[in-house]
Protein backbone atom coordinates (compact mmCIF):
# COMPACT_ATOMS: atom_id res chain seq x y z
CA UNK A 1 0.00 0.00 0.00
CA UNK A 2 3.13 2.62 0.83
CA UNK A 3 3.78 2.38 -3.10
CA UNK A 4 0.32 3.03 -4.35
CA UNK A 5 0.55 5.80 -1.75
CA UNK A 6 3.81 7.42 -3.86
CA UNK A 7 2.47 7.03 -7.18
CA UNK A 8 -0.64 8.73 -5.91
CA UNK A 9 1.38 11.59 -4.24
CA UNK A 10 3.61 11.47 -7.91
CA UNK A 11 0.73 12.43 -9.62
CA UNK A 12 -0.70 14.91 -7.63
CA UNK A 13 2.81 16.33 -6.94
CA UNK A 14 3.07 16.43 -11.16
CA UNK A 15 0.15 18.17 -11.34
CA UNK A 16 0.75 21.13 -9.17
CA UNK A 17 2.83 22.72 -11.42
CA UNK A 18 -0.38 23.05 -13.67
CA UNK A 19 -2.03 23.77 -10.54
CA UNK A 20 -0.15 26.91 -10.08
CA UNK A 21 -0.33 28.01 -13.85
CA UNK A 22 -4.16 27.92 -14.11
CA UNK A 23 -4.37 30.39 -10.72
CA UNK A 24 -2.33 32.67 -12.17
CA UNK A 25 -3.98 32.53 -15.91
CA UNK A 26 -7.13 33.00 -13.89
CA UNK A 27 -5.81 36.01 -12.49
CA UNK A 28 -4.84 37.77 -15.34
CA UNK A 29 -7.78 36.30 -17.51
CA UNK A 30 -9.64 38.15 -14.54
CA UNK A 31 -8.21 41.35 -14.73
CA UNK A 32 -8.70 41.22 -18.38
CA UNK A 33 -11.97 40.95 -18.33
CA UNK A 34 -12.71 43.13 -15.97
CA UNK A 35 -14.26 40.39 -13.21
CA UNK A 36 -11.07 39.68 -10.77
CA UNK A 37 -12.18 36.64 -8.51
CA UNK A 38 -8.94 36.98 -6.24
CA UNK A 39 -8.56 38.54 -3.25
CA UNK A 40 -5.18 38.02 -1.29
CA UNK A 41 -5.96 37.32 1.94
CA UNK A 42 -8.79 34.46 1.28
CA UNK A 43 -6.03 32.88 -1.66
CA UNK A 44 -3.62 32.77 0.90
CA UNK A 45 -6.11 30.93 3.17
CA UNK A 46 -6.87 28.42 0.66
CA UNK A 47 -3.20 27.87 -0.39
CA UNK A 48 -1.90 27.73 2.94
CA UNK A 49 -4.70 24.64 3.80
CA UNK A 50 -3.92 23.27 0.55
CA UNK A 51 0.40 23.45 1.43
CA UNK A 52 -0.96 21.90 5.02
CA UNK A 53 -2.83 19.20 3.40
CA UNK A 54 0.22 17.89 1.66
CA UNK A 55 2.40 18.23 3.71
CA UNK A 56 0.08 16.50 6.55
CA UNK A 57 0.63 13.40 3.99
CA UNK A 58 4.00 12.61 5.08
CA UNK A 59 3.32 12.84 8.98
CA UNK A 60 0.14 10.65 9.04
CA UNK A 61 0.63 7.59 6.99
CA UNK A 62 -1.39 4.14 7.20
CA UNK A 63 -4.53 4.39 8.80
CA UNK A 64 -6.56 3.65 5.71
CA UNK A 65 -4.03 1.61 4.16
CA UNK A 66 -3.45 -0.51 7.37
CA UNK A 67 -7.71 -0.31 6.93
CA UNK A 68 -7.64 -1.50 3.46
CA UNK A 69 -4.48 -4.19 4.10
CA UNK A 70 -6.60 -5.70 6.65
CA UNK A 71 -10.26 -5.34 4.40
CA UNK A 72 -8.22 -7.81 1.75
CA UNK A 73 -6.82 -9.95 3.72
CA UNK A 74 -9.85 -10.47 5.39
CA UNK A 75 -12.01 -11.20 1.84
CA UNK A 76 -9.93 -11.81 -1.11
CA UNK A 77 -7.53 -11.30 -3.79
CA UNK A 78 -7.79 -8.45 -6.41
CA UNK A 79 -9.98 -10.12 -9.03
CA UNK A 80 -9.45 -7.73 -11.98
CA UNK A 81 -6.22 -7.11 -13.96
CA UNK A 82 -4.21 -4.13 -13.65
CA UNK A 83 -3.41 -4.77 -17.78
CA UNK A 84 -6.76 -4.42 -18.79
CA UNK A 85 -8.69 -0.93 -20.18
CA UNK A 86 -12.59 -2.30 -18.07
CA UNK A 87 -10.46 -2.78 -14.53
CA UNK A 88 -9.73 1.10 -14.91
CA UNK A 89 -13.11 1.96 -16.32
CA UNK A 90 -15.38 0.22 -13.77
CA UNK A 91 -12.71 1.95 -10.80
CA UNK A 92 -13.27 5.08 -11.94
CA UNK A 93 -16.48 5.34 -12.37
CA UNK A 94 -17.43 3.22 -9.16
CA UNK A 95 -14.53 5.22 -7.09
CA UNK A 96 -17.05 8.10 -8.42
CA UNK A 97 -19.92 6.47 -6.73
CA UNK A 98 -17.84 5.56 -3.71
CA UNK A 99 -16.71 9.86 -3.52
CA UNK A 100 -20.12 10.99 -4.06
CA UNK A 101 -21.67 8.95 -0.54
CA UNK A 102 -18.64 9.89 1.04
CA UNK A 103 -19.01 14.14 0.06
CA UNK A 104 -23.28 14.31 1.02
CA UNK A 105 -22.57 12.31 4.03
CA UNK A 106 -19.50 14.64 4.55
CA UNK A 107 -22.30 17.74 4.49
CA UNK A 108 -24.98 16.15 5.87
CA UNK A 109 -23.09 14.52 9.40
CA UNK A 110 -21.42 16.42 11.52
CA UNK A 111 -18.04 14.09 12.13
CA UNK A 112 -17.63 14.17 8.62
CA UNK A 113 -18.57 17.98 8.39
CA UNK A 114 -15.88 18.58 10.80
CA UNK A 115 -13.03 17.14 8.13
CA UNK A 116 -14.64 19.00 5.04
CA UNK A 117 -15.42 22.25 6.06
CA UNK A 118 -12.76 23.93 5.17
CA UNK A 119 -13.30 23.11 1.92
CA UNK A 120 -16.36 25.56 2.09
CA UNK A 121 -15.01 28.26 3.77
CA UNK A 122 -13.85 30.40 1.11
CA UNK A 123 -16.09 33.56 0.51
CA UNK A 124 -14.75 33.66 -2.62
CA UNK A 125 -14.74 31.06 -6.12
CA UNK A 126 -11.65 30.50 -7.82
CA UNK A 127 -9.37 27.77 -8.64
CA UNK A 128 -6.92 28.41 -5.72
CA UNK A 129 -10.65 27.33 -3.98
CA UNK A 130 -10.16 23.65 -5.43
CA UNK A 131 -6.70 23.74 -3.59
CA UNK A 132 -8.35 24.53 -0.41
CA UNK A 133 -8.05 20.72 1.32
CA UNK A 134 -8.48 19.52 4.55
CA UNK A 135 -5.93 18.13 6.81
CA UNK A 136 -8.16 15.49 8.54
CA UNK A 137 -10.33 13.41 5.84
CA UNK A 138 -7.91 10.60 6.44
CA UNK A 139 -9.62 10.10 9.38
CA UNK A 140 -12.86 8.80 8.43
CA UNK A 141 -12.86 9.15 4.83
CA UNK A 142 -11.00 5.57 3.77
CA UNK A 143 -14.22 4.01 5.08
CA UNK A 144 -16.62 4.68 1.90
CA UNK A 145 -13.95 3.16 -0.65
CA UNK A 146 -13.77 -0.09 0.83
CA UNK A 147 -16.20 -1.32 -1.31
CA UNK A 148 -13.74 -1.23 -4.14
CA UNK A 149 -11.46 -3.88 -2.04
CA UNK A 150 -14.48 -5.98 -1.57
CA UNK A 151 -15.00 -6.42 -5.20
CA UNK A 152 -11.75 -7.53 -5.81
CA UNK A 153 -9.95 -3.80 -7.32
CA UNK A 154 -6.50 -4.13 -7.28
CA UNK A 155 -5.27 -1.02 -4.42
CA UNK A 156 -2.76 0.48 -6.81
CA UNK A 157 -6.01 0.99 -9.42
CA UNK A 158 -8.09 2.50 -6.66
CA UNK A 159 -5.31 5.11 -5.58
CA UNK A 160 -4.64 5.71 -9.47
CA UNK A 161 -8.18 6.79 -10.16
CA UNK A 162 -8.43 8.56 -6.97
CA UNK A 163 -5.90 10.82 -8.27
CA UNK A 164 -7.66 11.30 -11.21
CA UNK A 165 -11.03 11.90 -9.95
CA UNK A 166 -9.02 15.07 -7.66
CA UNK A 167 -7.24 16.39 -10.34
CA UNK A 168 -10.28 16.43 -12.62
CA UNK A 169 -12.08 18.48 -9.83
CA UNK A 170 -9.70 20.80 -9.91
CA UNK A 171 -11.00 23.10 -13.27
CA UNK A 172 -14.80 22.80 -11.90
CA UNK A 173 -13.38 25.85 -9.47
CA UNK A 174 -13.70 29.05 -11.30
CA UNK A 175 -16.66 31.50 -11.79
CA UNK A 176 -15.38 32.20 -16.06
CA UNK A 177 -16.84 29.06 -17.42
CA UNK A 178 -20.61 29.38 -18.51
CA UNK A 179 -23.03 26.39 -18.72
CA UNK A 180 -21.81 24.20 -21.19
CA UNK A 181 -24.93 22.65 -22.79
CA UNK A 182 -25.18 18.71 -23.08
CA UNK A 183 -22.14 18.42 -20.67
CA UNK A 184 -24.20 19.59 -17.75
CA UNK A 185 -26.15 15.84 -17.83
CA UNK A 186 -23.65 14.02 -17.37
CA UNK A 187 -20.38 15.53 -15.88
CA UNK A 188 -19.61 18.39 -12.81
CA UNK A 189 -18.81 21.28 -14.47
CA UNK A 190 -18.18 24.32 -12.91
CA UNK A 191 -21.67 25.87 -13.60
CA UNK A 192 -23.21 23.06 -11.52
CA UNK A 193 -19.75 22.45 -9.04
CA UNK A 194 -20.77 26.55 -7.86
CA UNK A 195 -24.18 25.93 -6.79
CA UNK A 196 -22.88 23.39 -4.26
CA UNK A 197 -20.05 25.88 -2.95
CA UNK A 198 -23.13 28.60 -2.54
CA UNK A 199 -24.92 28.91 0.54
CA UNK A 200 -27.98 30.22 -0.74
CA UNK A 201 -31.63 28.45 0.53
CA UNK A 202 -31.76 27.43 -3.36
CA UNK A 203 -28.42 25.95 -3.60
CA UNK A 204 -28.05 24.31 -0.29
CA UNK A 205 -26.45 20.50 0.06
CA UNK A 206 -26.67 20.23 -3.57
CA UNK A 207 -24.39 18.79 -6.18
CA UNK A 208 -21.73 16.11 -4.93
CA UNK A 209 -20.52 14.43 -7.71
CA UNK A 210 -16.75 14.35 -8.21
CA UNK A 211 -16.61 13.81 -12.14
CA UNK A 212 -20.13 12.73 -13.06
CA UNK A 213 -23.04 14.53 -11.85
CA UNK A 214 -25.13 11.82 -12.95
CA UNK A 215 -25.22 10.65 -9.15
CA UNK A 216 -27.08 13.68 -8.55
CA UNK A 217 -29.88 13.24 -11.08
CA UNK A 218 -30.04 9.36 -10.04
CA UNK A 219 -30.46 10.50 -5.90
CA UNK A 220 -32.21 13.79 -6.26
CA UNK A 221 -29.75 15.94 -4.93
CA UNK A 222 -28.96 17.86 -8.55
CA UNK A 223 -29.60 21.50 -8.38
CA UNK A 224 -28.86 23.88 -12.19
CA UNK A 225 -27.39 27.05 -11.81
CA UNK A 226 -30.29 29.73 -11.80
CA UNK A 227 -30.11 32.49 -14.10
CA UNK A 228 -31.49 34.96 -11.41
CA UNK A 229 -30.13 33.59 -8.50
CA UNK A 230 -26.51 34.63 -8.05
CA UNK A 231 -23.93 32.05 -6.05
CA UNK A 232 -22.54 34.13 -2.76
CA UNK A 233 -19.89 31.51 -1.44
CA UNK A 234 -19.29 30.68 1.96
CA UNK A 235 -20.55 29.45 5.49
CA UNK A 236 -24.00 30.72 7.15
CA UNK A 237 -21.83 30.54 10.40
CA UNK A 238 -18.39 32.18 8.70
CA UNK A 239 -15.44 31.60 10.87
CA UNK A 240 -14.48 35.40 9.87
CA UNK A 241 -10.55 34.73 9.77
CA UNK A 242 -7.70 33.56 7.47
CA UNK A 243 -6.20 31.25 10.34
CA UNK A 244 -5.42 28.14 8.69
CA UNK A 245 -5.94 26.15 12.65
CA UNK A 246 -9.06 27.65 13.46
CA UNK A 247 -10.55 26.77 9.82
CA UNK A 248 -9.55 22.85 10.44
CA UNK A 249 -11.15 22.95 13.57
CA UNK A 250 -13.99 25.02 14.25
CA UNK A 251 -16.26 22.21 14.11
CA UNK A 252 -14.45 19.95 15.82
CA UNK A 253 -14.69 22.48 18.55
CA UNK A 254 -17.93 23.05 18.61
CA UNK A 255 -18.91 19.89 19.02
CA UNK A 256 -16.70 18.95 22.30
CA UNK A 257 -18.17 21.97 23.32
CA UNK A 258 -21.74 20.72 22.87
CA UNK A 259 -20.92 17.28 24.61
CA UNK A 260 -20.00 19.48 27.73
CA UNK A 261 -22.45 21.14 27.87
CA UNK A 262 -24.97 18.10 27.47
CA UNK A 263 -25.47 15.87 30.25
CA UNK A 264 -27.41 13.24 28.59
CA UNK A 265 -24.86 10.50 26.96
CA UNK A 266 -27.21 9.70 24.47
CA UNK A 267 -27.11 13.28 23.24
CA UNK A 268 -23.60 13.19 24.07
CA UNK A 269 -23.01 10.56 21.59
CA UNK A 270 -25.53 11.94 19.01
CA UNK A 271 -23.17 14.66 18.47
CA UNK A 272 -21.38 12.68 16.76
CA UNK A 273 -23.89 11.59 14.22
CA UNK A 274 -26.07 14.52 13.58
CA UNK A 275 -27.48 15.79 10.83
CA UNK A 276 -25.18 19.14 10.17
CA UNK A 277 -25.49 22.10 13.08
CA UNK A 278 -27.68 19.64 15.13
CA UNK A 279 -27.32 20.84 19.00
CA UNK A 280 -28.62 19.18 22.07
CA UNK A 281 -31.22 21.43 23.98
CA UNK A 282 -28.77 22.01 26.57
CA UNK A 283 -25.98 22.74 24.75
CA UNK A 284 -28.60 25.27 22.29
CA UNK A 285 -29.57 27.27 25.24
CA UNK A 286 -26.39 27.74 26.85
CA UNK A 287 -24.51 28.17 23.26
CA UNK A 288 -26.14 28.71 20.49
CA UNK A 289 -25.00 28.89 17.27
CA UNK A 290 -27.61 30.77 14.65
CA UNK A 291 -26.78 31.07 11.27
CA UNK A 292 -26.63 34.76 9.79
CA UNK A 293 -29.31 35.79 7.00
CA UNK A 294 -28.39 35.41 4.16
CA UNK A 295 -29.59 39.06 2.86
CA UNK A 296 -27.50 40.32 5.89
CA UNK A 297 -24.20 39.17 3.76
CA UNK A 298 -20.90 40.47 3.97
CA UNK A 299 -17.64 39.46 2.74
CA UNK A 300 -14.78 39.19 5.55
CA UNK A 301 -12.38 41.38 4.30
CA UNK A 302 -9.96 43.26 7.10
CA UNK A 303 -8.51 46.53 6.06
CA UNK A 304 -4.20 46.01 6.27
CA UNK A 305 -1.23 47.64 5.00
CA UNK A 306 0.67 47.15 1.76
CA UNK A 307 3.40 46.26 3.92
CA UNK A 308 0.96 43.34 5.12
CA UNK A 309 -0.07 42.09 2.11
CA UNK A 310 3.27 41.74 0.26
CA UNK A 311 4.46 39.69 3.98
CA UNK A 312 1.68 37.52 2.73
CA UNK A 313 2.35 36.93 -0.94
CA UNK A 314 6.28 36.12 0.84
CA UNK A 315 5.11 33.81 3.54
CA UNK A 316 2.88 31.65 0.80
CA UNK A 317 6.06 31.64 -1.28
CA UNK A 318 8.11 30.30 1.63
CA UNK A 319 5.54 27.42 2.50
CA UNK A 320 5.53 26.66 -1.04
CA UNK A 321 9.27 26.37 -1.08
CA UNK A 322 8.93 24.62 2.58
CA UNK A 323 6.68 21.97 0.81
CA UNK A 324 8.56 21.05 -1.82
CA UNK A 325 11.90 20.95 -0.20
CA UNK A 326 10.69 18.53 2.19
CA UNK A 327 8.73 16.52 -0.47
CA UNK A 328 11.86 16.07 -2.67
CA UNK A 329 14.85 16.37 0.49
CA UNK A 330 13.50 12.91 3.12
CA UNK A 331 13.68 13.99 6.46
CA UNK A 332 13.49 12.16 9.40
CA UNK A 333 10.40 10.84 11.01
CA UNK A 334 10.73 13.69 13.88
CA UNK A 335 12.17 15.82 11.24
CA UNK A 336 8.54 15.92 9.10
CA UNK A 337 6.92 16.95 12.61
CA UNK A 338 8.60 19.87 13.27
CA UNK A 339 8.25 20.79 9.32
CA UNK A 340 4.61 20.67 9.05
CA UNK A 341 4.14 22.80 12.57
CA UNK A 342 6.73 25.23 10.92
CA UNK A 343 4.53 25.19 7.94
CA UNK A 344 1.35 25.42 10.22
CA UNK A 345 3.31 28.36 12.60
CA UNK A 346 3.67 30.39 9.09
CA UNK A 347 0.11 30.02 8.28
CA UNK A 348 -1.34 31.15 11.75
CA UNK A 349 0.93 33.78 12.57
CA UNK A 350 0.40 35.47 9.06
CA UNK A 351 -3.33 34.89 9.20
CA UNK A 352 -2.86 36.90 12.17
CA UNK A 353 -1.53 40.13 10.54
CA UNK A 354 -4.47 39.43 7.96
CA UNK A 355 -6.96 39.15 10.16
CA UNK A 356 -6.21 42.45 11.70
CA UNK A 357 -5.33 40.80 15.67
CA UNK A 358 -4.18 43.47 17.80
CA UNK A 359 -0.23 44.31 17.04
CA UNK A 360 0.81 42.60 20.50
CA UNK A 361 -0.48 39.78 19.56
CA UNK A 362 1.07 39.18 15.96
CA UNK A 363 4.33 40.11 17.14
CA UNK A 364 3.83 37.35 19.79
CA UNK A 365 3.49 34.98 17.06
CA UNK A 366 5.83 35.80 14.77
CA UNK A 367 9.38 36.63 16.39
CA UNK A 368 9.53 33.12 18.09
CA UNK A 369 8.79 31.75 14.91
CA UNK A 370 11.13 34.08 13.13
CA UNK A 371 13.43 33.11 16.06
CA UNK A 372 12.90 29.47 15.77
CA UNK A 373 13.44 29.61 11.84
CA UNK A 374 16.71 31.77 12.42
CA UNK A 375 17.68 28.73 14.41
CA UNK A 376 16.74 26.81 11.75
CA UNK A 377 18.84 27.97 9.07
CA UNK A 378 21.73 28.67 10.80
CA UNK A 379 22.32 25.50 12.42
CA UNK A 380 20.63 22.87 10.91
CA UNK A 381 23.60 20.23 9.34
CA UNK A 382 21.04 18.99 6.65
CA UNK A 383 19.92 22.59 4.81
CA UNK A 384 22.79 23.13 2.50
CA UNK A 385 24.41 26.75 1.90
CA UNK A 386 22.35 28.44 -0.64
CA UNK A 387 19.70 27.40 1.13
CA UNK A 388 20.16 28.68 3.86
CA UNK A 389 21.63 31.58 2.46
CA UNK A 390 18.13 31.81 0.48
CA UNK A 391 16.49 31.32 3.78
CA UNK A 392 18.28 34.28 5.98
CA UNK A 393 17.50 36.79 3.00
CA UNK A 394 14.41 35.74 3.06
CA UNK A 395 13.94 36.43 6.82
CA UNK A 396 15.25 39.69 6.07
CA UNK A 397 12.59 40.51 3.89
CA UNK A 398 9.89 39.58 6.44
CA UNK A 399 11.62 41.56 9.19
CA UNK A 400 11.54 44.65 6.62
CA UNK A 401 8.20 44.28 5.81
CA UNK A 402 6.78 43.43 9.72
CA UNK A 403 9.15 46.88 10.52
CA UNK A 404 6.96 48.74 7.74
CA UNK A 405 3.58 47.13 8.67
CA UNK A 406 4.48 48.44 12.43
CA UNK A 407 4.37 52.10 10.96
CA UNK A 408 1.51 51.96 8.91
CA UNK A 409 -0.71 49.84 11.73
CA UNK A 410 -2.01 53.07 13.46
CA UNK A 411 -3.58 55.06 10.70
CA UNK A 412 -5.23 52.32 9.46
CA UNK A 413 -7.10 50.43 12.53
CA UNK A 414 -8.38 47.71 12.60
CA UNK A 415 -12.30 47.23 11.07
CA UNK A 416 -13.11 45.82 8.68
CA UNK A 417 -14.34 46.69 5.39
CA UNK A 418 -16.56 45.44 2.67
CA UNK A 419 -14.87 45.22 -0.55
Amino acid sequence: MGACYVHRMNLITAAVPFFLLAIALEIIWGYQRGHNTYRLNDAFSSLMLGILSQARRFIVLGVGGWAYHTVTELTMAPLWSTDHWLTWVVAFVLYDVCYYWLHRLGHERQILWAAHVAHHQSEDYNLSTALRQTSSGFLLGWVFYIPMYWVGIPAEVIVTVGALNLIYQFWVHTQHVPALGWFEWLFVSPSNHRVHHAQNDAYLDRNYGGVFIIWDRLFGTYQRELPHEPCIYGLRGPIASFNPLLALTHVYRNMVNDIRLTRRWPDRLRVLVARTGWQPDEARRLAPRDKQDIAEFSLYNPVVSAWIKVNAGLQLLAATVMLAYGVFHPLAPMGYWLWWLLLLWTGVATAAWLDSKPLRYCLFLDIPRLLLLLMVFSYAELISTPWQAAGLFWMALTVCLLFGSYWTRSSLGSTAAVK
